[in-house]
């Protein structure tokens, strides 16, 4: 059994720390404020993960290094960079493999499915310190200095989901007591949304598989489906009500952005849910080694979480 630390233990890196201490690993669960699953093989940790003589300590003798953080939305430009240099940076000091959770925002808009040979293309700050970060791990990558990979993911839904999430607790709560749920966009809009469980199985699979190594690699995920869908999914599952959704008004959104900075940040990515949104993971399903958990059982999933949270 080998070392693994990760970094963050929200709503992925708590799932993956208690997967891979299931497995038997050794996990060192960095966070600030050492937070984390209280199990046996896990050893929470409370550091900065933009602190490189830190997490050069941590790594030591670590086969694989998980890049799980979680910045808050609106200081993506200011807080991405440290830890992004100081986890490449302990990456190659240490030999482990770097697996940093990554996302679909460096692509920027784009006509059909996205597929992982697209070009970051973004013009948005949120998708080109994405975009930067990725670079600079493939340029080290190239010139033998460190392993590293990127599993990138759409919107997330399932066990574990934050209240961040577009289809996670703010939709559930309110729809399986039956009441109307608020969706901040067309919810009659295909739409590709990650398994959680299936983020965790991808990251596990990235650090493990040297084919892997070198490119990103996009988490397998099920053919796109509508808010709707999912919506009426849930309730017949949970025996709710039909599900009633309301739109909210792109005024309301825009006033709550004068408050709210994650709110006003969320007009750069609106585009994803103005159009369908699809991501392929045919690629990596064969890479990874497995397929995305169909829709229908992670509703059911889902819906136990939520019951039994």
């Amino acid at each position: 059994m080998g070392k693994h630390v990760i970094v963050g233990a929200g709503q992925v890196g708590g799932g993956l720390a208690e997967s891979l201490a299931e497995r038997g690993h050794e996990v060192i669960l960095v966070t600030r404020s050492g937070s984390g699953p209280k199990r046996p093989g896990i050893s929470p940790v409370a550091a900065d993960a933009g602190d490189a003589s830190a997490m050069r300590r941590l790594a030591e003798g670590a086969d694989a290094l998980y890049n799980c953080a979680n910045p808050r939305y609106h200081r993506w430009p200011v807080d991405w960079p440290p830890i992004a240099a100081s986890l490449l940076g302990a990456a190659e000091s240490s030999g482990a493999v770097l697996v940093t959770l990554g996302n679909l925002y460096g692509y920027g808009p784009v006509d059909g499915p996205m597929t992982e040979d697209l070009p970051l293309a973004a013009a948005g700050t949120k998708g080109m310190v994405r975009a930067r970060m990725w670079e600079q791990m493939r340029a080290a990558h190239e010139a033998g200095r460190v392993r590293v990979t990127e599993v990138r993911g759409s919107d997330y839904y399932g066990p574990r989901s934050s209240g961040q999430s577009y289809v996670g607790p703010r939709l559930l709560e309110p729809l399986l007591a039956g009441k109307p749920g608020t969706v901040l966009s067309d919810p009659d809009i295909p739409h590709s949304w990650t398994y959680l469980p299936d983020v965790v199985r991808a990251l596990a699979a990235a650090a493990e598989e040297e084919r892997a190594w070198g490119r990103p690699w996009h988490v397998p995920t099920a053919p796109p489906f509508t808010m709707r869908q999912y919506a009426e999914m849930v309730c017949e599952v949970a025996g709710a009500p039909a599900p009633r959704l309301r739109r909210l008004p792109a005024w309301v959104l825009k006033a709550g952005g004068l408050a709210s900075p994650f709110l006003r940040e969320l007009g750069e990515t609106r585009y994803q849910f103005d159009r369908p949104y699809v991501l392929d993971s045919s690629a990596s399903q064969a890479v990874l080694g497995f397929g995305p958990t169909p829709v229908e059982d992670g509703a059911k999933e889902t819906v136990a979480w939520w019951w039994g949270r």
